[in-house]
């Protein structure tokens, strides 16, 4: 064979093999990039305990006519599987009046549980609490962290709202003791839990500096998931929310705490004096070790939203507001019921056996409770430009997307 002929045949070789190659590219066309990290529509993903699930979402006020008078969302208010049929985590209560659904072009994603701390852990009734961990045992459970590393992988994550701390505290214990002190001792010789060792054992400031470090090692979790999801800090923002005042201050209650009514009819049976160090002493220590514990992550990317004040003027018994039927209400849809009800839910006991109440809704945001909430969410995303806040009422009746008018200022 001759150079020239060799040297030809070469060429024409290349020259078919380029033509087949640019017909294959026509012919198979490159794949769609699948959303993850700043590809896609927007998410808000929320994380963290029953102040941001949605725990007592179902309930628009109180009442102790009949709960199909308050029933806003219906027997499948805390259903979050696909087919909207059952909890994908029993108990995590994951309200559709949840925080998480700011809409406005925004999807929501909620992965916080009802009971959560920020380790994972199984509670005495065999329920899996996800904390703000990788923990992932094999067989579908996992930690907060891993849920959400997984989620923001596939996702445009822009924004991860947290509560977390109250069960560090053990909030739920609190409140039992100080309920049962009141029911337990008369108004002439009140037994006040402010004073328990088993109260007083969660503030000290041993404790109040070890919890303090374990939300900070919650929160960082939640960084190092986005990070390994693909996401630079500078992608995202980590929104901190500490918590609400639930109940007033022991003069602004609207039930005398001689006898039982402030329990029996209330809902909120406590001393005057465990009311004030409520409102004056454990909400300021646990808000203030979930700011703390932002402050010692040294993440650059964080807000915060503070929440302390925000239902002052709709809290439980408060003296402003009162239940549907101490205010003429029949229905959670009448006129004015918005502004004229309750935004926290009742204290519940095992009274409410074979009810459709759960004791663990106690004392948390109702469904009025949650859009407030939801509002001032959707002002801290801000448009994609996530932005902290202090989070107050301030107007009557409802804003442009159907929720209670509040202001993230």
């Amino acid at each position: 064979m001759s150079p020239s002929l060799s040297s030809r045949r070469r060429h024409s070789l290349l020259a078919a093999t380029a033509v087949a190659a640019a017909a294959l590219a026509v012919a198979v066309p490159i794949p769609a990039h699948a959303d993850g990290p700043g590809v896609g529509s927007p998410w808000v993903v929320t994380v963290g305990d029953s102040y941001i699930s949605g725990e007592a979402g179902r309930w628009a006020g109180n009442t102790n006519n009949g709960e199909q008078y308050i029933d806003a969302l219906g027997s499948t208010a805390y259903y979050d599987n696909a087919s909207n049929s059952a909890e994908l985590i029993t108990r995590c209560h994951r309200s559709h009046s949840a925080e998480a659904y700011i809409g406005n072009s925004v999807s929501g994603e909620n992965l916080a549980c009802s009971g959560a701390k920020t380790t994972t852990f199984t509670d005495s009734n065999g329920n899996f609490k996800p904390g703000l961990d990788f923990y992932d045992d094999g067989a579908g459970n996992q930690g907060q962290a891993k849920m959400l590393q997984g989620f923001a992988a596939g996702h445009n994550v822009k924004l991860v709202a947290v509560s977390i701390g109250g069960n560090n505290f053990n909030f739920g214990g609190i409140v039992q003791t100080c309920v049962e002190d009141f029911l337990g001792s008369p108004s002439w010789w009140p037994d006040y839990c402010n004073d328990d060792s088993s109260v007083t054992a969660n503030f000290t400031s041993s404790n109040i500096s070890a919890q303090t470090t374990a939300i900070k090692t919650g929160l960082l979790n939640i960084a190092t998931a986005m990070r390994n999801a693909g996401y630079a800090d500078s992608q995202w923002t980590l929104l901190v929310q500490d918590y609400m005042s639930p109940i007033p201050g022991g003069s602004a209650f609207r039930y005398s705490q001689s006898g039982y009514t402030r329990q029996s009819t209330g809902g909120c049976g406590f001393w005057n004096a465990d009311a004030d160090w409520a409102n004056n002493t454990a909400l300021p220590d646990i808000n203030n070790a979930v700011k703390n514990a932002v402050t010692q992550t040294a993440l650059t990317n964080t807000k915060v939203m503070e929440l302390g004040s925000a239902f002052n003027g709709r809290r439980l018994c408060e003296n402003t507001v009162g239940l549907l039927e101490e205010k003429g209400l029949t229905y959670w849809t009448d006129p004015g019921a918005v502004d004229k009800t309750e935004w926290i839910n009742q204290i519940r006991t095992v009274s409410t056996a074979g009810s459709d109440y759960y004791i663990q809704e106690s004392l948390h945001p109702n469904y009025w409770g949650q859009l407030a909430l939801r509002d001032c969410l959707r002002q801290a995303y801000n448009g994609g430009t996530p932005r902290g806040g202090t989070c107050t009422r301030t107007g009557t009746g409802f804003d442009g997307y159907g929720d209670p008018v509040m202001t993230l200022a």
